[in-house]
């Protein structure tokens, strides 16, 4: 932190420098980054009210139109092809357990993955759990959980997850590895600067060079690609600067080959609509994916701030999905186009402002938490100036992701940001939910199961179970809106009984109104005595392909290993039956069938029974987060602004 500071007053010494880097004319990246205004089509409706309680929220048409489809004409079969897999391990699993699962749309359950933030880290263990869950690998098949991504209804991330969730999704759905390293089937030419390049994890995301200069030049291109839209009126923030570093990693259209090539869009232009134009989704072979940020408001109420956090639990979540963006809480209750976000009127609407990297940047924009500190001055105060300086705007708040607001005058009682022309979009996690559980937890789309996998850094970076908590919590204020199952109150809890180092089941015996919860947390290393790989720093923004493959390998044990009967084993012989029984067990409640077999022993084994423990309250780092990327980015710049004015 002290080298940090010290970097950074030398790039204030030298901000008069900076000015000779003033940007030059729009990059092909600033024309594709740049929205567009047009005439709006006919019939076009700005604003869906989406109903106030659950009594009558509704799913837009788009949306149930794909979940229909998908669960009619695709999950079907692939529930069959999970269930085999499952069969295979030679656990005997009750009569109830294969007829749910080979039986119609009707009985099988509806599933959604939530993938957690926590940078790179969270990106890296999401990716590692699905790998596990995903029947395209023969391993996970083997081990008889393959195929339950397949079977998924909704996936849904924020942060850390957003950054998984929006490459896999605009990247065609490639296979967890070709996803990570990027395609080994030649499919991606160099030449082909719409290709899917791999998330280039080795190029760190603010320094990717080792020459400072050429580290310069990159940060000026970054700035140069927010040009076109500046000049074209919206509000240009540094989530737009965090949005185009991004896109090199998680959006199409760059390669190792092109990292430095400014003549190629670099992921401008690939937009998170168009995600509905891709062959997996036209196909309806994919969840229905979903992004989580959290509005930060000039009105909120900071005494519903936990302690620890940035964002009250009463602000309204927003939720990114391919066809809208909006809100079900019930205070909004209103979505709008993603096509034309950025059109607050009903005559000239706006497209190409929904790019999936922003949608990405603004799940992850944790900025604004600098105001919030004593940190401001020594570190994000010479990056802004940097910026300012390069891109002058009048009265603008830079620290956070500026949307325009299509709800202006919507819900006026009710909606505190009814009355300001712009939204302002913040990192999902900041409320305390780092899991993106709750749109899931929306009535209307009938979810019976969620995999909720936790890779946040609690306690030396692994999960504690605090985002469970803070989920709990929120559903209190929208109790009409929302169902969850209890979880453990306290930390203190989730410790004494190491609910976050193994599987949990959360809603065994609750109301089977909120769906059942199946936990997978980055709580601890696996059991058969490894060292711990997969608690990195969220402050660490590069990676070796070295490093990566092994927390995916050790992703797979912990996501595989189950919790053994008997101490003395590394894994459980019955975790992939016992998943299974998780997975079906809101179907078997409607069919009227009392669990029995294996799924009897199982629940005793992996369900929290509510049991409160007293232990010693666990220690928590929730604000650790604050220090972790600014002060990079803050020695970067000062760094490599130095050397250009040498």
């Amino acid at each position: 932190m002290a080298g940090a500071m010290k970097l950074t007053q030398i790039a204030l010494a030298i901000l008069p420098s900076l000015l000779a880097l003033s940007v030059s004319a729009q990059t092909v990246a600033s024309q594709a980054y740049t929205p567009m205004s047009g005439a709006c089509p006919s019939n076009f409706s700005l604003v869906r009210m989406a109903g106030s309680s659950a009594d009558n929220q509704t799913l837009s048409p788009s949306e149930s139109a794909y979940i229909q489809t998908r669960k009619s004409q695709v999950l079907p079969q692939a529930w069959k092809s999970y269930l085999a897999n499952v069969q295979a391990t030679k656990v005997s699993l009750p009569d109830y357990v294969t007829n749910i699962l080979e039986g119609n749309s009707t009985q099988n359950p509806t599933l959604g993955i939530a993938t957690s933030g926590g940078g790179y880290r969270a990106a890296i263990f999401g990716a590692g759990v699905l790998n596990a869950l995903d029947a395209r690998n023969g391993s996970s098949a083997s081990a008889g959980t393959g195929g339950l991504l397949q079977a998924a209804t909704y996936l849904s991330g924020l942060s850390g997850g957003s950054w998984f969730l929006t490459s896999l999704v605009q990247a065609d759905f490639p296979t967890i590895q070709d996803l990570v390293f990027g395609p080994t089937s030649g499919a991606s030419a160099s030449n082909n600067t719409n290709a899917w390049g791999g998330w280039l994890a080795q190029y760190d995301i603010f320094a990717p060079n080792d020459n400072p200069i050429t580290d310069v030049e990159y940060i000026k291109d970054l700035v140069e690609e927010l040009q076109g839209k500046r000049d074209a009126g919206y509000v240009v923030t540094f989530a737009d600067f965090w949005a185009r570093a991004l896109a090199r990693h998680f959006a199409n259209g760059t390669t190792v080959t092109n990292f430095f090539d400014e003549s190629v869009t670099h992921g401008a232009g690939v937009l998170f609509s168009g995600v509905a134009n891709t062959s997996s989704f036209t196909s309806h072979s994919i969840p229905f994916p979903i992004v989580i940020a959290d509005l930060d408001s000039p009105s909120q109420n900071t005494s519903n701030v936990e302690a620890g956090d940035y964002i009250p639990l009463t602000n309204p979540l927003i939720e990114f999905n391919v066809f809208e963006m909006g809100s079900f809480d019930p205070v909004l209750s209103a979505f709008t186009p993603t096509k034309y976000l950025g059109t607050q009127n009903t005559s000239v609407c706006v497209t190409g402002y929904d790019q999936s990297s922003f949608v990405a940047g603004s799940s992850s924009e944790l900025f604004n938490e600098y105001n919030l500190t004593n940190i401001l001055n020594a570190t994000l105060g010479s990056v802004i100036s940097v910026f300012e300086s390069l891109l002058p705007q009048e009265g603008v708040e830079l620290d956070v992701a500026s949307w325009p607001n299509a709800f202006y005058g919507v819900s006026p009682d009710t909606f505190i940001d009814s009355n300001q022309k712009n939204l302002n979009l913040v990192d999902g996690g900041e409320d305390g939910e780092v899991i993106p559980i709750q749109p899931l937890l929306v009535k209307t789309r009938d979810v019976d199961v969620i995999v909720a996998i936790d890779a946040t850094s609690d306690v030396n970076n692994f999960a504690d179970g605090s985002s469970l908590i803070a989920t709990q919590n929120r559903t209190t204020f929208f109790p009409s809106a929302y169902s969850f199952p209890p979880v453990p109150n306290t930390l203190s809890e989730f410790t004494a009984q190491n609910l976050s180092t193994r599987p949990t089941f959360f809603g065994c015996n609750t109301s089977t109104t909120a769906p059942l919860v199946i936990y997978l947390a980055n709580g601890g290393p696996p059991h058969n005595g490894e060292a711990p790989l997969t608690n990195t720093s969220t402050a660490q923004i590069s990676y070796q392909a070295a490093q990566i493959q092994a927390m995916l390998d050790q992703t797979f044990l912990i996501t595989t290993q189950g919790y053994p009967a008997n101490s003395s084993e590394a894994e459980d012989p019955e975790w992939p039956a016992c998943l299974a029984c998780a997975v079906v067990d809101r179907a078997r409640n409607r069919t009227g069938v009392d669990r029995s077999g294996v799924c009897a022993s199982c629940f005793e084994r992996y369900c929290w029974d509510g049991d409160v423990t007293t232990g010693a309250p666990s220690s928590t780092s929730k604000a650790s987060r604050v220090n972790v990327v600014m002060p990079v980015l803050g020695a970067v710049l000062a760094s490599a602004f130095a050397v250009s004015a040498m």
